[in-house]
């Protein structure tokens, strides 16, 4: 006979969550894992000792890392998911019967929390991984991935000259008076001139034939120079080749290559260049290592981290850098010998090219100044093909060309080859599965300090998965010792012998048989 189930809704009166959630379930491993009682004394600064009870700080934090675990990045979704999963429910210790908190109190919640105390869960988690062998700590990986901003291109407003933010106060009877304190709108404006200037160069590029604007006039040219976004200060326009443009963070992050754990992430303005950030990146690396008794060797980046002075604090740092330099580098000049003992080039002709000061760029590198004398260009007999149009020959070089050279010679080499296919499917992988699986796509929240935490969390969700998921390989070994034999007696190796002689004469003849 088919039976028909008939749906009842009765109160139930006996029943266990603990009984309802399997032992192998992920959230049940993870809160016997991860212990966030620390929680309650680092944030104990932050409340009052008066008023209606909070909501409880761990509850908080395993409530965001289950969003980044479960890729949902909208609170309210996120309390709807949570109250359907009779496994959510227990990792947070709620019951069936007891009301979740509101979104509103999980999103203001995330701004009262510094982003230290999330750096802090994060060290707690990375401290675990070193614990359960996932850490080699030698060897890291570098590198940056656009994140799409919680604003629109649609809302960007054109910023205003910076006379126009600081207004006067007149008030009767008293002289015009300006604010001690910066206006808000001061992180709208922009220098007049430079306004003017970006005005300018808009308008020739409009002009010019096949442009943007002389095939669409009413497309806008925008500029973190000459726009901002009222809904978040913070976003800057940034485009990726192949993407469009956007209000984007920036993502920096360093994955340790023995098991892909990350080791380090932070939130920078979109509109930086990688190799910027280097530096502070390398320095809290460093302090996390240090922390966990490892030792950076050997990092691994892109060529967007090429820098003459990160390869010389890497290097003064003890630390090797596999960092390709750019295109435009040239190891020797043609035509001009470099010799470093009296720190000079030498041309064609042997005139010397000694050094005479150092210079900085508008990208703030320093470079160093070679300048040949007056008279020795002036009786040169190669001036027509050197320096047709001048009077005398000039030449700039990095001031770390030294380091420079030894990066080029390291990227050539075989370990340099096979250091770029180490970062390629180290740290790859890695931030493909942030922006996809855990919640990276789009930042929920507005502002550095809040894009900074939203990657933190990301981080700590997808090192918490890689730990659970970890499998030690256990080996059983037993050693056994066992007693020497005696020697063998005299006429016991004569008989040995004599019959390795005998096998031996025997194969000779089988083969000439067979032979004949």
């Amino acid at each position: 006979m088919q039976g028909k189930k008939q749906f009842t809704d009765q109160l139930v009166t006996h029943f266990r969550l603990s009984e309802r959630v399997p032992t192998h379930n992920f959230y049940r491993r993870l809160d016997a894992l991860l212990d966030l009682g620390f929680l309650y004394e680092a944030t104990q600064g932050l409340y009052s000792h008066t008023g209606q009870p909070s909501l409880d700080p761990v509850v908080f934090f395993k409530l965001v890392l289950i969003g980044y675990l479960e890729n949902i990045t909208s609170d309210r979704r996120l309390l709807e998911h949570c109250a359907m999963r009779l496994d959510l429910l227990y990792f947070l210790g709620y019951e069936l019967d007891e009301a979740l908190p509101w979104h509103s109190t999980v999103s203001r919640t995330r701004q009262l929390y510094p982003a230290a105390l999330f750096e802090q869960l994060f060290d707690r988690v990375f401290s675990l991984c070193v614990q359960h062998g996932l850490v080699a700590g030698d060897t890291q990986t570098v590198d940056s991935a656009l994140v799409k901003a919680n604003a629109s291109l649609d809302s960007l407003c054109e910023k205003q000259p910076v006379q126009a933010v600081w207004p006067t106060l007149t008030i009767v009877g008293s002289t015009p008076k300006t604010p001690a304190t910066p206006h808000p709108a001061s992180i709208r404006s922009a220098p007049a001139h430079q306004l003017r200037y970006e005005a300018a160069r808009q308008a020739k590029r409009q002009q010019e034939p096949g442009s943007l604007g002389a095939t669409r006039p009413q497309a806008r040219l925008l500029s973190n120079k000459t726009h901002y976004s009222p809904t978040d200060p913070e976003a800057r326009i940034s485009i990726k080749p192949g993407k469009a443009r956007a209000l984007n963070y920036l993502c920096s992050l360093v994955v340790d290559t023995a098991q892909g754990v990350i080791s380090h992430v932070q939130a920078n303005l979109a509109d930086s260049r990688d190799s910027l950030h280097l530096p502070r990146i390398v320095q809290h690396l460093q302090q996390r290592l240090t922390a966990n008794d490892l030792q950076l060797r050997d990092l691994v980046a892109d060529t967007g981290y090429s820098n003459g002075f990160n390869y010389a604090l890497l290097e003064n740092s003890g630390v090797t850098p596999w960092i390709p330099v750019f295109g435009a580098y040239k190891p020797i000049v043609e035509g001009f010998t470099y010799h470093a003992r009296v720190d000079e080039y030498r041309c064609r002709a042997d005139k010397p090219l000694p050094f005479r000061k150092y210079r900085s760029t508008a990208d703030g590198n320093w470079m160093k100044h070679y300048r040949a004398f007056y008279q020795d260009c002036q009786h040169c007999p190669f001036k027509a093909s050197c320096v047709p149009y001048a009077d005398h020959k000039q030449l700039n070089r990095s001031a770390f060309d030294a380091a420079y050279h030894r990066a080029w010679h390291r990227q050539r080499s075989r370990q340099g080859q096979h250091m770029r296919r180490v970062r390629q499917r180290t740290i790859e992988p890695v931030f493909g599965n942030l922006l996809h699986h855990y919640g990276l796509r789009r930042i929920n929240v507005r502002g550095q300090a809040g894009a900074h935490k939203c990657m933190l969390l990301a981080a700590v969700a997808y090192n918490l998965k890689k730990l659970l998921r970890h499998q030690p390989k256990l080996q059983l070994g037993m050693a056994r010792v066992l007693p020497l034999l005696p020697p063998a007696p005299p006429f016991m190796l004569r008989c040995r012998q004599r019959h390795r002689r005998n096998r031996t004469k025997a194969l000779r003849n089988l083969a000439g048989s067979n032979g004949r």
